[in-house]
């Protein structure tokens, strides 16, 4: 169901009150209530079991028109931890700069001959054809470098140019158990292809000021896509990234974040840590680079959590 309000203003109308009136955005874990981040009693989200056969996929978008908010990390990340517990998963890098493709190890992405590209502009291009292994067991990806940035122009002229990658992928998704679109940092027509091919949408949110003034942006986008293309996606949740429990400012703006969305936000917190673009370095998910670390057991938990959600979702 579409989110209703107006949370891009609400969010920085509020994150402009007075310092003495902090409310629930002051976020402090009470070890007496069992209070996580997100000031909510943490549910126990149980130890998933492996599935029984894969498919058919889910399709989720990881989107945010911001850059710098944690998508590309968030996608590589879940999509490990999510392998790790034994489902077969699929990793979609539809931005131009290929980040998502570098952040696994991939190299220069210039110099890669097929990607994503190549499977929405020609029709004898097949997804079996430009996907490769990433390392990870159970993970694969779609590859994508700066030609995709041509497709969009090109695509403007094509007959149901939403529905594109829609097409591309209806034959992948008896392969896999997820699906993991790492959206481009716009609301282009690239990104309304991932929003029209998917089930739902995952928005990650830095935990801070100036990232909350686009979301007000990209609700609209949302509820557009729901109410003229796709009316099945849902917001399957909100992701808090970045955050720093030393600092009120973040626990201010992860407050008013769970003001506007409520239950759509995740308990799981992504904390700020140097071990990501450690990881992003040596091309691997943190839950390889460094699978004892804090933010492996994060994505872990994160993981958990969705998992739990998408089974109640159906």
């Amino acid at each position: 169901m579409a989110y209703s309000g107006r949370p891009g203003r609400d969010l920085v109308s509020s994150t402009k009150a007075g310092k003495g009136d902090l409310s629930s955005a002051t976020i402090e874990t009470d070890p007496r209530r069992s209070l996580g981040p997100t000031q909510r009693p943490i549910p126990t989200f149980p130890e998933p079991e492996p599935p029984a056969e894969h498919g058919p996929a889910r399709i989720v978008s990881i989107c945010n028109q911001k850059g710098g908010v944690g998508k590309t990390t968030t996608t590589i990340n879940l999509g490990a931890a999510l392998a790790e517990y034994g489902r077969k998963v699929l990793l979609v890098d539809f931005d131009p700069q290929g980040a998502l493709s570098v952040g696994l190890g991939k190299g220069d992405p210039r110099q890669l001959d097929v990607t994503i590209h190549n499977l929405l502009l020609e029709r004898d291009t097949e997804w079996e054809d430009i996907v490769i292994e990433t390392g990870v067991d159970g993970m694969e990806l779609l590859p994508s470098n700066i030609d995709l940035s041509g497709a969009e122009v090109q695509l403007v002229h094509e007959v149901g140019r939403e529905y594109i990658l829609s097409g591309c992928l209806k034959s992948a998704v008896d392969h896999y158990d997820y699906i993991l679109i790492d959206c481009q940092p716009s609301l282009g027509l690239l990104t309304i292809n991932a929003l029209a091919a998917s089930a739902g949408v995952l928005i990650p949110l830095e935990c801070e000021y100036f990232a909350m003034r686009g979301v007000a942006l990209l609700m609209e986008t949302i509820e557009k896509v729901q109410g003229r293309i796709n009316p099945s996606l849902v917001i399957d949740g909100v992701l808090g990234t970045m955050y720093d429990s030393r600092t009120l400012h973040t626990r201010e703006v992860l407050g008013r974040i769970v003001e506007a969305f409520g239950d759509q936000v995740f308990h799981t917190v992504i904390n700020r840590t140097v071990r990501f673009p450690d990881a992003t370095v040596a091309g691997e998910p943190i839950t390889y680079f460094d699978p004892n670390s804090m933010g492996a057991n994060a994505y872990r938990g994160l993981a958990r959590e969705v998992l739990d959600r998408w089974r109640r979702l159906g």
